[in-house]
């Protein structure tokens, strides 16, 4: 078995064995081409250049493939087009599965033009299933493995052949036939006239501009392109070749050589370093905090394949504190026959009959009317004493389905679970037609089976249009007792749809659980934060450590499909926040204390300086990674605050301050930039009553975060993408020549959270 058979290599018209181990070529051993490896930080612009990704293979080395920017080109013209038969061997293993969209295949090799119906395609498709696919003069022919699936995070060796001679097409998976197809006899591939790529489909679907769908994920090992048809003893020999150094079995791949990789980005100028984030590609908003075992466990919507909005899976991060984080597995998937093949959309966590972890999410099924319901996986815990919580399984079928004629059809997610006494209670997000968004209630008593309790509040879309006639993400925390004696709770909802403010409103009042409604004190929803669409997505929990209310959102990024391309990640999370009732009956706002963990150096502190001779002391202090406390007394100054991310002559800053005469806490971004292809400009705030206080900021900054917290009562969260690598200054600010007193100001580095 250990000897190569001497008629392996006849008909071999290309071999990629991906043993360069580094470079930006990868030589094709049988035709002397070395072809170009397109990887998006070949020529990084934000982050420092780098080879695409080499790994260990199951013969030498091998290609990671990032989804969406790594393929091999080889020109045109420049290899044998098969066209009598036609056989393709490699080891791959996939990252992730894309969702098919345009019902075109995740090219692992291709040459072909599908609507001219030419050439050849090998690939896979939804949830693992795979395919050959040919152009056989003016027909198009497929055979698939879908009972056979590749499976995620470990190397499977596959062959696709084709015999003109028999009219057979057949697919291999570990040297043994997964599939076949009859087609006509005598019927020959008719070439296409495109390049032959390695990991992207020639023919690919495109979204947001920028993306190129139907992208492979993952690695690749000893690529092979025959122009005879292989036998099912030769691929089986092959196979057993390759394992005979591993006493026959596949060797198991290390983690840390397939996941996304994030060291590549903690370079990049633009990209926070301690707030929670993705370790590469896009997320949206982070929910689902639960604490378990000593470990706090954060999720968030995440997309594997690239920083674009798809297919979404729940990515998962692990703490000990809220601060330190660590990136594990993704926690679910969209999957086969499970109640959510299109997607596991946003959703929140509880505790099952157990104790042990739940999660709720919005199950994407596009077959089923409506297409949202709600899912529920269980913690593997009892079963494999795992602490980092990466097993789950996902109950069989949805536990809520949206009743018909209540809420509107296919506005119906995020699921809010909680547990009070021997009761499960749960809020989903949706709309009325003629009223606007709602919340809608259920309770149950052993998390499967749930009881509808109708619309826990609803919006009032002619009275509020930026309510939106939507709502998503829906959030019930209790805030205690007032001065009065009265159990108080906090509501909030991100509305959306046509004529919504995309942004976090909330509502103070009580919870009537006998007639499972919302009161609130006032019918006008208020803002936690006051920058425009940075702070959204809400999730919250009771920290059962502390029994704090914290909230966590995502931090939009705001920037186009294109630099977020470049870049290779879109958005972040914001900082853990702390919410609660304060004496006046205002709602409280302050980031966690456990954020002091993060600090470094402490480079300033002063106290009762003069605007100018404060401005002197900081002469020499600059950074983006910095945590910034104020106070300001502003005197006779209509307008206070501080400049950051300053370049020396001023071409580039960002002003945070505050406007006495409107009382509003403001941030200018009309000179945050010089890069016209950013989005930072214009001003934007919002109410903040200061009730004759001085001014009081804690500054979060964070590369492109700029996070303000202004007298514990409001946030306001904003980006500067500055286009000068100097935009590191900072000075105190007040308008025209009027003066303001600096009565306290420090100032540290902040150390990354990962």
């Amino acid at each position: 078995m250990g000897q190569k058979d001497s008629t392996e290599e006849a008909g071999l018209i290309a071999h990629w064995t991906f043993d360069e181990g580094a470079g930006k070529g990868a030589k094709d051993i049988a035709g002397g081409f070395v072809d170009p490896v397109e990887y998006v930080f070949n020529d990084a612009r934000f982050t420092t250049p780098c080879d695409p990704q080499w790994r260990k293979g199951v013969r030498g080395g091998a290609l990671l493939f990032d989804g969406y920017s790594t393929w091999v080109t080889r020109r045109a013209g420049q290899v044998e087009a098969p066209r009598d038969a036609l056989s393709v061997t490699a080891w791959v293993a996939p990252r992730s599965y894309e969702s098919g969209e345009g019902q075109r295949l995740s090219a692992i090799v291709n040459q072909h033009d599908r609507e001219n119906k030419e050439g050849y395609i090998l690939g896979m498709y939804r949830h693992g299933s795979w395919s050959l696919q040919l152009g056989l003069d003016g027909a198009w022919e497929e055979v698939w493995a879908t009972d056979d699936p590749l499976a995620k995070h470990q190397w499977s060796f596959i062959a696709a052949t084709f015999d003109k001679s028999t009219g057979l097409m057949k697919l291999y998976l570990n040297g043994k036939e997964a599939a076949s197809k009859a087609v006509s006899k005598h019927a020959g591939i008719t070439p296409a006239r495109t390049d032959l790529l390695l990991g992207k489909n020639n023919r690919s679907t495109v979204i947001a501009e920028a993306f190129h769908l139907n992208m492979f994920n993952g690695m690749m090992d000893d690529v092979k392109i025959y122009n005879r048809a292989l036998s099912a003893e030769q691929i089986a020999h092959a196979y057993a070749v390759h394992l005979s150094p591993y006493g026959g079995k596949i060797p198991p791949i290390p983690c840390d050589d397939i996941k996304l990789d994030r060291s590549l980005l903690l370079n990049d100028r633009h990209r926070p370093q301690y707030h929670v984030s993705p370790p590469a590609h896009w997320m949206n908003e982070p929910h689902a905090p639960i604490y378990f075992n000593g470990q706090y466990h954060l999720f968030y919507q995440h997309n594997p394949q690239g920083p674009y909005w798809h297919h979404i899976h729940w990515g998962h991060w692990v703490s000990g504190d809220m601060v330190h984080w660590r990136d594990v597995p993704v926690a679910l998937a969209p999957e086969k026959d499970a109640v959510d093949p299109d997607g596991v959309w946003s959703g929140s966590a509880a505790y099952d009959e157990n104790g042990v972890p739940a999660l709720f999410f919005t199950a994407g099924d596009d077959n089923a009317k409506p297409n949202q319901s709600v899912g529920l996986a269980r913690s593997a815990f009892s079963e494999d004493g795992d602490n980092d919580l990466v097993r789950w399984v996902k109950h069989p079928e949805p536990v809520i389905e949206q009743p018909q004629g209540i809420g509107l059809t296919a506005d119906f997610r995020d699921p809010f679970v909680w547990k009070e006494g021997d009761t499960w209670y749960l809020l989903i997000g949706s709309g009325f037609e003629t009223e606007g968004g709602t919340a809608l209630a259920y309770t149950s008593t052993n998390i499967t089976d749930w009881e509808y309790k109708g619309p826990f509040y609803v919006g009032n879309i002619n009275k509020y249009p930026y309510l939106g006639p939507v709502w998503e993400l829906p959030v019930l925390l209790p805030l205690g007792k007032d001065k009065a004696g009265n159990e108080k709770h906090l509501f909030l909802i991100s509305p959306v749809g046509p004529g919504a403010d995309v942004e976090v409103f909330y509502w103070i009042g009580a919870f009537d659980k006998r007639n499972f409604k919302f009161i609130p004190e006032r019918n006008e929803p208020q803002l936690i934060d006051v920058g425009d669409f940075h702070f959204t997505g809400p999730s919250g929990m009771v920290d059962p450590k502390t029994g704090r209310n914290i909230l966590f959102t995502i931090a939009q990024g705001e920037r186009t499909p294109h630099l977020d391309y470049i870049s290779g990640w879109a958005h972040n999370g914001g900082l853990p926040v702390s919410v609660y009732l304060r004496e006046d009956g205002r709602l409280g706002v302050e980031p966690i204390e456990e954020l002091q963990a993060l600090r470094g150096e402490k480079l300033v502190s002063f106290e009762n300086k003069p605007l100018e001779e404060a401005n002197g002391l900081l002469k020499d202090v600059k950074g983006d990674m910095l945590e910034i406390r104020l106070e300001l007394e502003a005197q006779d100054a209509d307008q206070a605050g501080i400049k950051v991310r300053c370049s020396p002559g001023g071409e580039e800053e960002t002003l945070v301050y505050y406007d006495y005469r409107e009382e509003m806490l403001k941030v200018n971004r009309t000179k945050t930039t010089l890069d016209r292809f950013e989005r930072s400009n214009g001003v934007q705030g919002g109410k903040l009553e200061l009730g004759g206080e001085h001014l009081k900021l804690r500054i979060y900054l964070d590369r492109s975060m700029i996070e303000a917290y202004a007298n514990g009562l409001k946030s306001l969260t904003t980006r500067a993408y500055p286009s000068r690598e100097d935009a590191m200054g900072m000075q105190i600010w007040a308008s025209g020549s009027r003066s303001a007193t600096v009565k306290s100001m420090e100032v540290w580095r902040m150390k990354p959270a990962w």
